[in-house]
């Protein structure tokens, strides 16, 4: 699944990690695929299942999963 950049590092400075979110910002494509792109959002402390709503209050519920 394709998520843009800026919900991950929306996502990153709510968990209070803006030093991960300042990094994410510089490596992170455009468009991040969450099964391609794990290993780097691994980097950040982002599971990809956050993103897609799997635990609870992540990405998923905002955008709409």
């Amino acid at each position: 699944m394709q998520i843009d950049k800026e919900q991950i590092i929306s996502l990153l400075r709510q968990r209070g990690d803006d030093d991960k979110a300042e990094q994410a910002q510089q490596e992170l494509p455009g468009q991040v695929d969450t099964e391609k792109d794990s290993g780097l959002l691994s980097r950040f402390g982002i599971d990809p299942s956050d993103l897609l709503g799997g635990l609870g209050g992540g990405l998923g519920n905002k955008l709409g999963f």
